[in-house]
């Protein structure tokens, strides 16, 4: 991974202080008759400096939510904030010794752990999901939007399939009648419109013309239309209102594939448009899904660290306080 100009400046900070750090702290161990202590001298000053850089860590949550904060490209914030927490861990380890010591002592070491290995875990996500959203959902849609493009790709299937098999008696919301999301559809066509077929045949000797026939959807009858009629209110129409539940046909790309295929051997070719716009519904369903998912794990870590960061700090300076205290 190509690291940006901000990036190296952190990393290269960060590196500095570790190693002018490490330096000390041998010598400072091999010089202590009683060995590390956090209640000496250069151990307060590694116990300071670790608390600091806990403390910068967490201004980058305070300067999201207070506009007058603004200070300094929020890149350089957030490299420093990924930077200087995940070296606070040494630091800390430097400060005590390497020695968990008492109860208050040992719940602040984990919770700077997990912290620690939480922010890590979030920062490769950060890394890696974007890349996995751009190849696995091209058709990604504004999060918070996805309910309202979900209820009108209902409401689209709703009318494809009406199209061809007639009124099929549902009840159906303002949204799903209104007109379709422009952004997540358009790179597909309506089922409104015909197929172009490519027949040749012979006008007459010496002619070679090929024509191209444009045969028009048309109302299929009760009989013929009886296995999509099925299809749709048994399987297709519960995934989309239910596409997160598990066990579904179509929630799957091979089997919804399998699936459409036996439809086409069961249904006229006039209704095969059809279900070429169903399968690119399903196909859409399913990316909403994959992104709320990729969504989730994007942001569903901070449940975890962002309150242990806050506990951390707090405890933190609880500590700080009894210790020059008592």
């Amino acid at each position: 991974m190509r690291m940006d100009k901000t990036q190296r400046g952190w990393a290269l900070l960060t590196l500095a202080i570790l190693a002018i750090s490490a330096v000390v702290y041998v010598l400072y161990a091999f010089e202590s008759p009683q060995g590390p202590r956090g209640g000496s001298t250069i151990g307060l000053i590694f116990g300071v400096a670790g608390f600091s850089f806990m403390i910068f860590a967490a201004l980058l949550g305070a300067r999201k939510r207070v506009p007058t904060w603004r200070v300094g490209r929020a890149q350089a914030w957030m490299r420093g904030h990924l930077w200087l927490g995940f070296l606070a861990l040494p630091i800390i380890l430097f400060h005590g010794g390497f020695h968990f010591g008492g109860t208050l002592t040992r719940v602040l070491m984990w919770l700077l752990l997990i912290t620690v290995f939480s922010g890590v875990f979030g920062a490769a996500l950060q890394h890696y999901i974007p890349r996995v959203m751009t190849s696995d959902v091209p058709l990604e849609t504004i999060y918070d939007e996805i309910g309202s493009v979900r209820a009108l790709l209902r409401g689209e299937a709703d009318r494809v399939v009406e199209s061809v098999c007639g009124s099929l008696g549902l009840n159906k919301t303002s949204g799903e009648d209104g007109q379709r999301a422009g952004g997540f559809t358009a790179l597909r066509t309506i089922a409104a419109s015909a197929v172009l077929l490519r027949s040749t045949a012979a006008v007459s000797a010496g002619a070679s013309a090929a024509v191209a026939a444009a045969p028009e959807i048309i109302l299929l009858s009760e009989g013929e239309s009886a296995p999509l009629r099925r299809f749709y209110l048994n399987d297709m129409r519960p995934f989309l209102e239910r596409p997160k539940q598990r066990g579904q046909r179509l929630g799957d790309t091979d089997k919804a594939r399998a699936v459409f295929s036996g439809l086409r051997t069961l249904l006229p070719a006039g209704a095969h448009v059809t279900l070429t716009d169903l399968e690119d519904i399903c196909d859409e369903a399913r990316q909403l899904t994959r992104q709320e998912r990729l969504h989730h794990w994007l942001h569903g870590w901070l449940l975890l660290h962002v309150p242990l960061s806050l506990a951390l700090i707090l405890l933190g300076a609880i500590h700080a306080v009894v210790a020059l205290r008592y």
